[in-house]
């Protein structure tokens, strides 16, 4: 009898527990991204909820708010805004939170990755596991690696197949100093600006160029503004972060953090192999539309791999030498 009584009494306890823990949850949960459904990001965002959704049976409810509008358009500031709890959740960009975390500019350094093995080499490697952890330690907990792709350089001017062919061209960068950097040390004129700002730039020839992956090319219709000329030059790739405020993360049971993070995994390995399988017709119809397209044979890629050296000497020691080392060998020794 005083067995049973004290098992009636752990079970109160615990449905008694587990009421207080689903009281504390947020009715709805923001989740930030740059670009909506459209484009695989959004795609990304979009599963994320969907399985999280499914997954916790409705518990869990999180509404995504794209375009950056979270934080007034400026993606930049997506990263500070989760830190200190404005923003509960994001699928963002490692380009776009590089100023807070420094080691995610290790993915901007220009010509690291020359294939989608070696991005998957330090995403998925030692290095990978130490850039989570530095966002760990900023206030945000990353749970998995999505994917925006290699992003490719247009222009309204003319084919650009070697360094000397960017001298004086007006291209729109993301708010990154590395970017400045490197189109500074290929002789080009670059401009910062956020994506929203970026398309009427380019209708109004404010600048001449942008640099984006082909799925933002094709959904965007880049072509639409003067961008008549692609060149595909890998010159960095851009993965994706799910992740969650430290503060919220804190909020939520063991067993649904475990059910947030290989929803997050899911979602991101379900994007990354939906967005490269896609890329071959993407090219197909970017090309369809007129664009003129230039793939840079070997010679030309290691000119544009040697006019950029000098970015590595000045980003390496900000980012971490051990860690470039460490990326750099991971590409080294990927599997292909």
């Amino acid at each position: 009898m005083l067995k049973s009584k004290t098992l009636l009494a752990v079970a109160a306890a615990s449905i008694l527990f587990s009421s207080v823990v689903a009281a504390q949850y947020k009715d709805e949960y923001t989740v930030s991204t740059v670009l909506p459904s459209a484009f695989p990001w959004g795609q990304a965002a979009d599963k994320w909820v969907e399985l999280v959704r499914e997954r916790s049976d409705g518990r869990i409810n999180m509404k995504i708010y794209s375009n950056s509008q979270l934080v007034s358009g400026d993606q930049t500031k997506e990263f500070s805004a989760m830190r200190s709890g404005l923003i509960d959740m994001a699928v963002g960009s490692t380009i776009n939170w590089s100023p807070q975390v420094p080691q995610l500019n290790l993915f901007s350094l220009p010509f690291l990755m020359p294939d989608y093995d070696a991005i998957d080499a330090i995403t998925q490697g030692e290095a990978g596991d130490v850039i989570f952890a530095a966002i760990k330690e900023r206030g945000v907990t990353p749970l998995a690696w999505g994917e925006n792709g290699f992003r490719e350089l247009s222009n309204s001017q003319r084919v650009i197949d070697e360094p000397a062919d960017l001298d004086g061209l007006k291209i729109r960068v993301v708010g990154s100093p590395l970017f400045q950097d490197t189109f500074n040390a290929l002789g080009a004129n670059p401009t910062q600006m956020s994506w929203a700002d970026a398309k009427p730039a380019l209708t109004t020839g404010a600048v001449d160029g942008q640099e984006n992956p082909l799925s933002v090319f094709d959904v965007a219709r880049i072509d639409q503004v003067g961008q008549n000329y692609l060149t595909l030059w890998h010159y960095m790739a851009d993965p994706l972060v799910f992740a969650v405020s430290n503060r919220i993360w804190s909020q939520f049971s063991p067993e649904d953090q475990a059910l947030l993070k290989q929803a997050a995994i899911d979602a991101g390995q379900w994007e990354i192999e939906k967005s490269r399988a896609e890329l071959d017709e993407t090219l197909a119809t970017i090309k369809e539309r007129g664009v003129q397209v230039t793939e840079l044979t070997d010679a030309q890629h290691d000119a544009f791999v040697e006019a950029t050296k000098s970015v590595y000497d000045t980003w390496t020691p900000k980012i971490g030498e051990d860690l470039v080392k460490m990326a750099q060998d991971a590409v080294a020794n990927r599997s292909r």
